[in-house]
């Protein structure tokens, strides 16, 4: 139900590579959006870090440019609400940058959410055995806070012991914007190990923290000390933030939130074309939310907790209040199909043809493949001797080891475009069964998934698409605001400003389906053979780890 208020709502999401603004009305329409680059630096492998100063400086500028663009006045905005990638920020006394880098530089405060320099710490966490793990799968990942909060202590301790806050980056944006220190339910439960589900509003278990070296986070509240739920308000734009951003002071902020979730929250309120009813909590048992871009994370709901080896949650009330959430995922996806890309021979030579005739990679492959396809029953038939494993960057779910590696079978010393266009099909062809693995897992654990609501970057690419579809055998909705990632964060600045009585409500009013993608069933059989391979080249390389044992001490002695 719509209350009082009206006029816009702004929604900022910051990826791993850029921030973006976009203004939306309250019924879900966006009028504008801008984005602006940010810093990344990659120091060594596994590596990987940010500025929070840059950060906050490209938010000013896409909110800016978006209310330019949008052509709103400051008094039309009721509220504003960010999300973020779950990285780490770290913060002095005086909210000054704390290094977390080698190198010592104070700008670089950020340990991104993909860097996997703690795997050696989550190894450690893990094997205590904790009982707060199996509430995240049954061990944490280096990309989780508390590995990485475990390597600045034992390497560099001059940031531990300088540090008055540690932060999710959400909630760094708050706090930014209002100078509260409020921290969000969804970072704190998915990704800081909070119990949501212990007591009226949750709770730490302390004995976690003593049984991996890290009590000392309490100290001086730098975990913070208020956890609040989504939907609500962190408090109001402070004026110096709101000079930044060219908004009026006093307006609302709402709660962060998870980048990732923000899209959860973006589509899967979603009602089908020609139906007007809201959403029940039993039918969100039957849909995913399919985030896809530099990752993919898979993101469930549901009335009583669904307990599932190698992927996180159960987490209570961390993205639908009141529902538990199952989230899933793969640590590279579009990152994977860039990588095969730009390490591909012809790839330079694409790249160039795609700036000469303004078009995308993507665009000119697809057309490849088409062209490659005509004659074949179906196009998915150009890969049935090429294989890709896609743990380029370990596996996140459901094998939960950031150890594993990517595998390619079927090369030749063909390095023509076209060798190109079949190595990315395959590559998207591979994410796609990590997508249906994901699903099989979440079903077998309590779930009765039939339907993918997909945004994100992939969602723009129509055979990342047609694979999704046919590989998982769901039918794949998409919004009709492709950026529902923006749009979850502004419906739930919209419940935090009182437009909306609960976030529930909030999604049906803001969010509208667009297109429809069925999977073709003549590919059930191919698929079928390609995705029992692709479990064999998971069991075969741990089978050469087995063999290579004996030479690896060996050469260790």
């Amino acid at each position: 139900m719509r209350g009082k208020r009206k006029g816009v709502v702004i929604g900022v999401d910051v990826g791993t590579a850029s921030v973006r603004a976009g203004i939306f009305d309250l019924r879900g329409k966006m009028l504008a959006s801008a984005t602006h680059p940010i810093a990344v630096f990659r120091p060594e492998e596994d590596f990987v870090e940010q500025s929070s100063r840059n950060i906050w400086a490209g938010v000013g500028k896409t909110v800016k440019k978006a209310m330019h663009d949008a052509q709103v006045s400051r008094d039309q905005v009721a509220g504003i609400g960010f999300d973020a990638t779950c990285s780490l920020v770290v913060l002095d006394a005086k909210d000054q940058p704390v290094t977390i880098s080698k190198s010592r530089d104070p700008e670089r405060n950020v340990i991104v959410w993909m860097d996997h320099r703690a795997k050696e710490q989550a190894v450690r966490i893990n094997a205590t055995g904790h009982c707060v793990l199996k509430y995240v799968g049954g061990q944490l990942s280096p990309e989780q806070e508390p590995p990485k909060l475990l390597w600045i202590k034992e390497n560099l301790p001059k940031t531990w012991a300088k540090a008055a806050k540690f932060m999710d980056l959400a909630d760094f944006l708050t706090y930014q914007a209002t100078k509260n220190d409020v921290r969000s339910m969804c970072t704190t439960v998915c990704k800081w190990t909070y119990l949501r589900h212990e007591g009226p509003s949750g709770s730490w278990d302390m004995s976690f923290f003593q049984a991996v070296n890290l009590a000392d986070l309490f100290e001086g509240d730098r975990a913070g000390k208020i956890v609040s739920p989504l939907g609500k308000r962190a408090g109001d734009l402070a004026p110096d933030a709101a000079k930044d951003l060219g908004l009026r002071p006093g307006i609302p902020v709402a709660v962060g939130i998870i980048d990732a979730h923000a899209g959860g929250i973006g589509v899967l309120g979603m009602s089908k074309k020609g139906t007007e009813a809201a959403v029940t909590p039993e039918e969100l048992e039957q849909r995913v939310a399919l985030i896809g871009g530099t990752s993919s994370c898979h993101m469930a709901v549901s009335r009583k907790p669904n307990f599932i080896p190698g992927i996180w949650g159960p987490y209570f009330s961390a993205m639908v209040p009141g529902l538990w959430l199952t989230e899933g995922g793969q640590s590279a996806t579009g990152a994977l199909i860039d990588h095969l890309i730009d390490g591909h021979s012809a790839g330079t030579v694409l790249q160039k043809r795609a700036v000469r005739e303004k078009r995308t990679v993507y665009e000119l492959l697809n057309n490849t493949v088409r062209r490659l396809a005509r004659g074949l029953t179906f196009p998915a038939q150009l890969t049935g001797e090429l294989h890709v494993l896609p743990y380029f960057h370990g596996n996140r779910s459901p094998r939960a080891n950031p150890h594993l590696k990517g595998m390619v079978s079927g090369l030749t010393l063909d390095n023509s475009p076209e060798a190109l266009a079949r190595i990315y099909y395959a590559g998207v062809q591979a994410v796609a069964y990590g997508t249906r693995h994901i699903i099989e897992e979440m079903n077998k654990g309590g779930y009765r998934i039939s339907q993918i609501y997909a945004c994100g970057g992939g969602t723009k690419n129509p055979l990342w698409l047609q694979e999704h579809a046919d590989i998982t055998g769901c039918e794949i909705l998409l919004p009709h605001e492709s950026e529902a990632v923006l749009l979850g964060s502004a419906i739930l600045c919209a419940v935090a400003a009182g437009c909306f009585e609960s976030v529930l409500h909030g999604m049906h009013a803001m969010s509208r389906c667009g297109k429809t993608i069925a999977p073709n069933p003549k590919t059930r059989t191919y698929h079928d053979a390609k995705y029992n391979i692709f479990h064999r080249m998971y069991d075969h390389q741990m089978e050469y780890k087995e063999l290579m044992k004996p030479g690896q001490k060996a050469g260790n002695t």
